[in-house]
C-alpha cells in the first residue's frame, strides 16, 4: 500500500526546473538516544526522522536522494561531527546540491556556527536548505531562510543546549559533594557496586596489581623497570583489562596492550588508592567546547575514606613528597640507590650525589656521597660534605631501631595509663572542672544580656555600661578558652593516646627489623642533612604525634608521682603499733 504524505508542495506556481540531488541529514545526542543497547543499530529518533523525510519526498519528485548522513550520539552544540564533515566535502565537490533536515535543532544547537553554515556557506555553494518541520525551503520560500523566527529557533535550540548542560552540570555536582561516584567505569583496581552504582568496591585480580606496582617502587624500582616487569609477566594494562572485563568499555589509546612509564606514574600519584574519592578535578569549558580544562586542587571534591583502600594513606603520601624529589637511577642495576631523594647539605640545601671509590691497598670498593653545589655547579659555593654510604646506613638503622623500640615502650606504657583506677579518677575530677566552668559562662552570659536594658532603663550610665561589658566580655574569653582546654584535656583522658597515634602506629610496625631499606625510609624518614664534619641530622616523620605521645606519658607520670606522695603522706600520718599499719 502506497504512503501518502502530509507534506506538499509549498508554491504550486513555482515548479522547479532543477534536479536536486540531496543528502538527508540526521542527529541525534548521545544524551538523548537508546545505543546503549547494543541490540539496536541506531536509535529510534534517527529511524523517526528518516520517516518524515521521505514523507516529504513522496510530494517532491524533484529531489533525488544521493546519499544519507547520520550522527547517531553525536551533539548538536558543535560541528565537528564525522558524518555532517562527510556530508560539507560531497558539496565541496559537487555530489549534493541540497540538504534535507526534520527541524533545525537536528541540524545543530550553536547559532552562531549554525548561522554561518545558513547565511553564508549554503548561499555561495548554491546549495538549497530544508527543514521539513520548520517550513523552510530556501529555493521555494527564500523569505523563510530570511524570516526572524529562524533565529529565534537557532538561539532557543541553543538555550536548550545550556539549560541542559547546566542541569547535568548541578547534577553531577551534587552527586559528586554527596559522595556518589560518577565515572561511567569504575577506577583501575575497583569495580562498581551493583547494588549501589555510586560506590566502589575493590577488583581483587587488579588491586594486587596495583599494591605490587607500590611496593615495587618502595623498594626502589624505576618507573622504567616497574613498566618492564609487567609487560614481561604479561599483565594487561588497565585499558586492556577494561576491555576483557567490560565488553562495552571503548578506549581509543589501548598502546597495543602494554604498560607505559606515564600509566605507572598515574597509578602512583592517584589518591582515590588510599580510599578518598577524589572528583572533579577537570570541567569543560563550556557547553559548545569539548576542550577540557585541569582545575586547581582547591576546587577538587575530595570525600575521604570513602571506599576501602587499597594502598596505606601515610605510605601514599610519603610517596608523594618522594616523586617530587630528584631521583637518580643506578645505570647498571635500573633501580634507585637506598637514599635516593633523601639527603641534602646541611648548608646549601642541594642534594647529595653518590660516588662510586677503591682502595687499591686493600683492594676495597665503597661508596660516599658528596655535596651535589661543590660536586657539579662550583666548589666555592660549598664544601665537600663527605660521608660514606655504609657509615651513614648503620646511623641511620641504629636512630630508627631506636625510635622504633620507643614506640614499642611507650605503647606498652599508655596500656597501662588507660587501664588504671587512676586515669578514671583524674576524668571525675575534670568533669566536675567543666561543669563549673560552664554554669560560670552561663552566668556571665546572662549578666551581659542584662547590661544593656539597664543601660536604657538609665539605672547604669554609659560609662558603667561599657566599663562592665569589657569586663565581663573579658571574664567570658577566658572561661570560654577554659573551657576548651578542658574539653581538650577530657577528650584526651578518656580515649587516651594509643597504637593509632601515627607515630607508635608506623615505627612499631617495624619491630626486630634487620636490614634497612627504601620501604621503611619512605614511611618514616623525611631528609637527612649531612654537615661537613659528618654531622647527621635525621628529620622522622610525625614529630608532632610523637611529641603528643611523650607530653601525655609526662603528664601521667607527674600525675602518678603526685599520686604515690600523697599515699607516703598519709601513710606517715598513721601510728605503727608492733610495724603493723593501723
Amino acid at each position: 500500500m502506497a504512503r501518502t504524505s502530509k507534506y506538499v508542495n509549498r508554491d504550486k506556481a513555482m515548479p522547479s526546473t532543477i534536479t536536486w540531488k540531496a543528502g538527508l541529514y540526521l542527529r541525534l545526542s548521545k544524551e538523548d538516544g537508546d545505543k546503549d543497547d547494543e541490540s539496536k543499530p541506531e536509535s529510534d529518533s534517527i529511524n523517526s526522522q528518516r520517516l518524515i523525510m521521505e514523507d516529504f519526498l513522496l510530494e517532491n519528485p524533484d529531489i533525488q536522494i544521493v546519499s544519507e548522513y547520520s550522527d547517531d550520539g553525536y551533539t548538536g552544540t558543535n560541528f565537528n561531527r564525522p558524518e555532517f564533515q562527510r556530508m560539507l566535502e560531497d558539496i565541496r565537490l559537487g555530489h549534493i546540491n541540497c540538504v534535507i533536515v526534520k527541524d533545525l535543532s537536528r541540524f545543530g544547537r550553536n547559532y552562531l556556527e549554525a548561522g554561518q553554515y545558513l547565511d553564508v556557506f549554503f548561499p555561495v555553494m548554491d546549495i538549497r536548505f530544508i527543514s521539513v518541520v520548520d517550513n523552510i525551503d530556501s529555493y521555494l520560500y527564500p523569505s523563510s531562510m530570511n524570516n526572524i523566527s529562524v533565529s529565534f529557533k537557532n538561539v532557543m535550540n541553543e538555550e536548550y543546549c545550556r539549560d541542559i548542560s547546566n542541569k547535568i552540570r548541578s547534577t553531577f555536582v551534587a552527586k559528586r559533594e554527596n559522595g556518589e561516584y560518577i565515572c561511567g567505569f569504575a577506577l583501575y583496581g575497583y569495580v562498581r557496586d551493583k547494588s549501589n552504582r555510586g560506590q566502589l568496591l575493590i577488583d581483587p585480580d587488579s588491586a594486587d596489581v596495583v599494591r605490587q606496582i607500590f611496593q615495587w617502587f618502595t623498594e626502589g624500582l624505576s618507573y622504567r623497570m616497574i613498566t618492564f616487569k609487567l609487560n614481561e609477566m604479561g599483565v594487561p594494562n588497565p585499558t586492556t583489562y577494561k576491555r576483557l572485563k567490560y565488553p562495552n568499555y571503548h578506549h581509543p589509546n589501548n598502546n597495543g596492550g602494554l604498560w607505559s612509564i606515564q600509566t605507572v606514574k598515574n597509578i602512583l600519584q592517584n589518591r582515590m588508592y588510599t580510599g578518598d574519592l577524589v572528583q572533579g578535578k577537570y570541567e569543560k569549558v563550556n557547553h559548545k567546547v569539548k576542550k577540557i580544562r585541569k582545575l586547581s586542587e582547591d576546587k577538587w571534591v575530595i570525600i575521604e575514606n570513602h571506599h576501602e583502600a587499597i594502598v596505606d594513606k601515610t605510605l601514599f603520601f610519603s610517596i608523594q613528597e618522594l616523586i617530587n624529589r630528584d631521583l637518580r637511577i643506578s645505570q647498571k642495576t635500573k633501580e634507585l640507590a637506598l637514599f635516593a631523594g633523601f639527603l641534602r647539605c646541611a648548608d646549601c640545601g642541594r642534594q647529595m650525589v653518590k660516588k662510586n671509590a677503591s682502595r687499591k691497598s686493600a683492594r676495597e670498593k665503597y661508596h660516599y656521597y658528596i655535596c651535589g653545589t661543590y660536586d657539579f655547579m662550583t666548589k666555592s659555593g660549598c664544601t665537600r660534605h663527605t660521608i660514606r654510604s655504609d657509615v651513614l646506613e648503620q646511623v641511620v638503622f641504629s636512630v630508627i631501631s631506636n625510635y622504633v623500640n620507643i614506640a614499642v615502650n611507650i605503647e606498652e606504657f599508655l596500656n597501662q595509663i588507660n587501664s588504671s583506677p587512676r586515669k578514671k579518677l583524674a576524668t571525675s575530677k575534670i568533669e566536675i572542672l567543666l561543669h563549673d566552668k560552664e554554669k560560670e559562662k552561663t552566668k556571665l552570659e546572662s549578666i551581659l544580656l542584662d547590661l544593656y536594658p539597664d543601660f536604657k532603663r538609665e539605672l547604669i550610665s554609659k560609662s558603667q555600661y561599657l566599663l562592665l561589658k569589657e569586663k565581663y566580655e573579658a571574664e567570658l574569653n577566658t572561661v570560654n578558652q577554659n573551657i576548651k582546654v578542658l574539653r581538650t584535656t577530657l577528650e584526651r583522658e578518656r580515649h587516651g593516646i594509643d597504637g593509632s597515634n601515627e607515630f607508635i602506629h608506623n615505627f612499631k610496625k617495624y619491630r626486630n627489623f634487620e636490614k634497612l631499606t627504601r620501604g621503611i625510609l619512605i614511611s618514616l624518614v623525611d631528609v637527612i642533612e649531612i654537615h661537613n664534619d659528618g654531622t647527621i641530622d635525621i628529620k622522622l616523620k610525625f614529630h608532632d604525634s610523637f611529641k603528643r605521645a611523650i607530653d601525655y606519658v609526662n603528664i601521667n607520670i607527674a600525675l602518678l608521682n603526685e599520686h604515690c606522695r600523697a599515699i607516703y603522706q598519709e601513710i606517715d600520718a598513721r601510728k605503727y603499733e608492733g610495724g603493723v599499719v593501723v
